[in-house]
């Protein structure tokens, strides 16, 4: 049983029903921002919905749910667009809001030709070059010392591009986490480790990952900031976010940020969660739910109404559609893509493999319709 933590534990600016938390600071948003900050959790909420449906209906071969999870996504809002974002697999929010389309999101789920990453990569493991949205990996925690690498040449070459790494709590039992902060530590590198604390790594819960009180405590032995953080409230992620930002591009090297929230569905489509948790656990979290706490908060403030968050909700559903109409019956890539990028100049040997594999006898795929 994962329990719903203490309020005391943890930084907070907004309390369960979207009230500010007495003695919080509020972090300085335009209005604009803050509608299209909740715009797009909502349109992971949605699309999360939507292609979880057509997985289930056999059209796409996997795929992966953030719901309650969304909140985190924005922590990218208090970076600068040059700064680099290291994603897990459960937060396609932060590419959305950085500008990537739904479009090219759901042609990467079917692996077509108008795949960014040309089919390469299986389903929602996106990446996306203009956005320096790092391609996500499913070996655990492989993205950690990544983001630390790209945080010293940031700090080598004298910019001030600061690296996020988001990750699970499963990620803190790898080699790959001590080694990346234990670096990052040493050397100052300007990286925020996030981590999103959602209860379960896959079947392994939070209590069988380690004896420490918290995951935020970790830092010290590396020698840099912890912060425990509300990971349901969007204020105080992004205002924790933006203090760390703050740290790395003053110098004072790396922050590990330990955002509370909960995985409320399966691991993926491939997992069962009913076969090792109590199906009512989830039903705890439902009441913190990110985009409620969120909506009552802009409520508040004459920025959110019923009609609004309809409209908003028929025009993302829309958009999807549309965008899943133009790409679900295109080719696959080409197969002698798989040449391109491997080198910046192809080479003889390339070359001869490439038109080794030309000559060979073709058969139709049964997921794509020529």
């Amino acid at each position: 049983m994962v329990a719903v933590p203490k309020a005391e534990d943890i930084r907070r600016v907004l309390d369960d029903e979207g009230n500010v938390v007495p003695g919080a600071q509020v972090p300085a948003i335009p209005e604009e921002d803050l509608r299209a900050l909740y715009r797009c959790m909502l349109q992971v909420r949605v699309m999360d919905d939507r292609m979880m449906r057509l997985q289930r209906q056999g059209r796409l071969g996997f795929y992966m749910m953030s719901i309650g999870e969304e909140a985190t996504h924005m922590a990218v809002y208090a970076l600068r667009p040059a700064d680099w974002v290291f994603p897990s697999y459960r937060e396609p929010g932060a590419a959305f809001f950085r500008g990537y389309s739904i479009r090219e999101y759901i042609a990467q789920l079917y692996g077509n030709s108008e795949d960014p990453v040309k089919g390469r990569q299986m389903p929602v493991h996106h990446s996306v070059k203009r956005i320096n949205y790092v391609s996500i990996s499913s070996p655990v925690g492989t993205q950690i010392p990544q983001a630390t690498g790209v945080a010293m040449a940031s700090k080598i070459t004298g910019q001030e591009d600061v690296a996020i790494v988001y990750f699970g709590e499963g990620a803190t039992s790898t080699g790959e986490f001590h080694v990346g902060l234990n670096f990052a530590g040493v050397y100052k590198a300007p990286c925020i480790f996030l981590c999103r604390n959602n209860g379960w790594a896959i079947s392994t819960s939070r209590e069988k990952q380690t004896a420490s009180k918290t995951f935020a405590i970790k830092a010290a032995a590396y020698g840099m900031p912890g912060i425990r953080v509300d990971g349901n409230d969007i204020l105080a992620v992004i205002q924790v976010t933006a203090e760390a930002a703050a740290r790395a591009r003053a110098g004072e090297g790396p922050t590990l940020i330990e955002c509370l929230t909960y995985r409320r569905q399966g691991h993926s489509s491939s997992d069962d969660p009913s076969v090792y948790r109590d199906p009512n656990e989830p039903k705890q979290w439902e009441p913190k739910d990110p985009l409620d706490r969120f909506a009552k908060y802009l409520e508040s403030k004459r920025l959110w109404s019923p009609e609004w968050d309809k409209q908003q909700r028929a025009e993302i559903d829309a958009e999807i559609t549309k965008a899943h109409d133009a790409v679900c019956n295109l080719p696959a890539p080409p197969v002698e893509s798989m040449f391109d990028d491997v080198f910046e100049h192809t080479t003889p040997q390339l070359d001869e493999q490439k038109a080794w594999l030309m000559q060979q006898s073709r058969t139709k795929s049964p997921h794509y319709h020529h």
